[in-house]
């Protein structure tokens, strides 16, 4: 498996964790019984943090097709090499930093994180 294709499936998990943390989130402002529930009730806004994960999934939902498309084709016509090592290593490494800095609400650094 190729370095760019290593990166792909890092992405992959990191975006099984970025369901995750807004769903914890959700989960211990709104509790377990709701969690559990139907979910038909219209809920306050949830905190800050869970916003603000919440809207970084989403983020990454957005540009995650465009990276999965670059990388597979790159690989299916053996076309890999420095650039795409680089651009998938830079895009992982990006959203995992831009993941903590949202979080936290860090201005500044986090879009040069995201770019």
């Amino acid at each position: 498996m190729t370095t760019e294709l290593t990166y792909l499936a890092a992405t992959l998990i990191l975006a099984i964790v970025q369901v995750f943390l807004p769903a914890t989130g959700r989960t211990l402002t709104f509790g377990p019984k709701w969690n559990a529930g139907p979910r038909d009730e219209v809920m306050p806004p949830v905190g800050p943090m869970t916003g603000r994960l919440e809207r970084a999934q989403a983020n990454l939902y957005e540009t995650l097709p465009l990276f999965i498309g670059a990388v597979l084709i790159a690989h299916v016509t053996g076309e890999d090499g420095v650039l795409t090592l680089w651009g998938s290593a830079l895009y992982f490494w990006g959203r995992v930093a831009y993941v903590p800095l949202y979080a936290f609400g860090v201005t500044g650094v986090r879009s040069a994180a995201f770019t």
